[in-house]
């Protein structure tokens, strides 16, 4: 049995990026009470604090949810691992914390799909709302909680934004300002050598007020409908089911992966997914865990002589115990920013849209087998690409009607043959910046995908065999009108067919932005809280 129902104005799944911004941001009203549920519980592990520590977080089962992918077909048949961060904080305690809005073009695409309201000039004053720090540039935010800071330059990454710039693509000093071309250093969410996440930078003072209730260690199992109108929740802590009642809304902030589990498990979903595990279809919406888009990571690697890299800090006991010393006396240091300190945007073979960037590289002072393992026992370098807007498409669905068993991911990548090409075309550029100088002075030899690797087939195999997420999923809860039958919620995030019930978190997003995601999804919390206050009114 359940024990009794009780009550609040706003219930808010999901304690992530999106979920801390909203509990922060509608608690400001005193007269509203807000109840923030996450199934993560508080740690004080103090690798949570430090940049560099997602080292330590990323497969850690007390700070991430281990999701992965099904066999992937484009992918050698390969699972490929999807951390998602598990706690207040949500992934902005586990990601890299880069600081990056996108381009224009993306919202503007955005808005000409049919989301009124969401083009760049509307959605640039919540990323400023959103922003602070010391260093502002030309359309920055600066009285905002999300500290942003700038990361210290070094000989190879100097060297990268030259080499970049022999390869044609020309060095910018910001990379936020609406069009996001060039090679340059990119901003990272830290203050004082410290992770910024939206825990520390929005929940954590929130969470003095008398109307804000956070719920942690508690699974959310169904949202509760009367109808059509979703009127509560269900959920498990310490393995006793509880009920909460929302005198106003449910809103969903559970992230590209569980946001569209828990619509599918309450009914709300497409109908024959639904009838498949003996759920009620409640309300058919076909486009519930669909339109699945994430970021692609190819990541040749080189091996370097004369100069230190993180990998020799990583293989030596006095150089690590040097930085550590380091890090806790300054707050500078290897530890105080992560791996990627410089980056770059460019169109590469898009004659369509050459002022729209669609390949991001990451500049890694580290070199790896796989992502979050050790470090080469050399010195090494890797330039990371992405293809920022992917023609493929993947899909979450639930497996069974267990609310407790993982849903199952379909990430779809390389399914397009345009985005084959692409990722051969991008080994080859970056094989392009790396023999330029001054960069060529410091590389003795290409690790990966190496010699053997020369034609677009055997790029291609290397590709499928040894790439992997940038862990940006997005899109499976699409914002459209209703005359988008794939769409899932309307401009105001509401979900379609359904009253008291939203969605804000990066489900929304109709197509993945053109860079990393948390600081977009973070915005969209922001202009949520006012939409919601908004709706209130009325």
């Amino acid at each position: 049995m359940f024990t009794a129902i009780s009550e609040t104005d706003i219930i808010i799944v999901g304690a992530g990026s999106s979920g801390c911004v909203l509990a922060a941001r509608l608690s400001e009203d005193p007269h509203l009470q807000i109840t923030l549920i996450e199934a993560g519980t508080p740690s004080k592990y103090p690798w949570l604090d430090i940049p560099i520590g997602y080292f330590k977080t990323v497969g850690n089962p007390a700070h991430d949810w281990q999701f992965e992918t099904q066999p992937e077909t484009g992918m050698a048949k390969r699972r490929l691992p999807w951390p998602r961060g598990k706690g207040l904080g949500g992934t902005s305690l586990i990601n890299g914390m880069l600081y990056l809005r996108g381009h224009r073009h993306d919202y503007d695409q955005w808005e000409a799909l049919g989301n009124k309201g969401w083009s760049w000039a509307d959605v640039l004053p919540y990323f400023q709302r959103a922003m602070n720090t010391d260093h502002p540039f030309p359309g920055d935010g600066h009285d905002g909680p999300l500290w942003v800071s700038e990361l210290p330059h070094d000989h190879l990454s100097d060297a990268f934004v030259a080499a970049a710039g022999k390869s044609g693509i020309p060095p910018t000093i910001d990379f936020n300002g609406g069009d996001n071309s060039g090679a340059g250093y990119f901003r990272m969410n830290t203050r004082y050598g410290q992770r910024m996440s939206t825990e520390r930078a929005y929940l954590r003072q929130a969470m003095q007020r008398p109307n804000l209730q956070v719920i942690s260690g508690a699974q959310v199992t169904q949202v509760l409908m009367q109808g059509q109108r979703a009127h509560g929740v269900s959920w498990v802590k310490d393995g006793q089911p509880h009920r909460l009642h929302a005198r106003h809304e449910v809103v969903l902030s559970a992230g590209a992966i569980q946001s569209p589990q828990l619509l599918q498990l309450s009914g709300i979903g497409p109908s024959d997914l639904l009838k498949k595990h003996a759920i009620e279809t409640l309300i058919d919406l076909p486009g519930v865990g669909e339109n699945l888009q994430d970021h692609l990571q190819v990541r040749p690697s080189f091996r370097c002589q004369g100069v230190e890299t993180l990998n020799d800090v990583a293989n030596s006991t006095w150089r690590s115990a040097r930085d550590f010393v380091r890090y806790q006396l300054t707050r500078t240091g290897p530890l105080a920013t992560g791996v990627y300190r410089a980056g770059a945007f460019m169109a590469l073979d898009n004659a369509e849209q050459p002022d729209w960037p669609n390949v991001q590289i990451h500049f890694g002072l580290v070199s790896f087998d796989r992502p979050h393992q050790p470090p080469h026992p050399f010195p090494g370098i890797t330039l990371s690409a992405c293809m920022l807007r992917p023609d493929s498409r993947g899909r979450i669905q639930i497996g069974s009607a267990d609310p407790l068993a993982r849903p199952n991911i379909y990430a779809g990548y390389l399914s397009a043959e345009s985005d084959q090409r692409l990722a051969v075309r991008m080994v080859r550029k970056m094989r392009e910046i790396a023999s330029q100088a001054p960069l060529s002075s410091f590389i003795v030899q290409e690790h990966e995908p190496g010699a053997a690797a020369e034609t677009d087939a055997e790029i291609l195999d290397w590709v499928q065999h040894r790439a992997g997420s940038i862990f940006h999923p997005v899109g499976t809860c699409a914002m459209g009108p209703t005359t988008d039958p794939m769409a899932v919620v309307d401009t105001r995030l509401r979900v379609h067919g359904v009253q008291g019930l939203r969605v804000v978190d990066g489900s929304v997003m109709p197509r993945i932005v053109s860079g990393n995601t948390n600081a977009p999804i973070i915005m969209l919390a922001e202009k949520a809280a006012d939409l919601i206050r908004e709706d209130l009114r009325t």
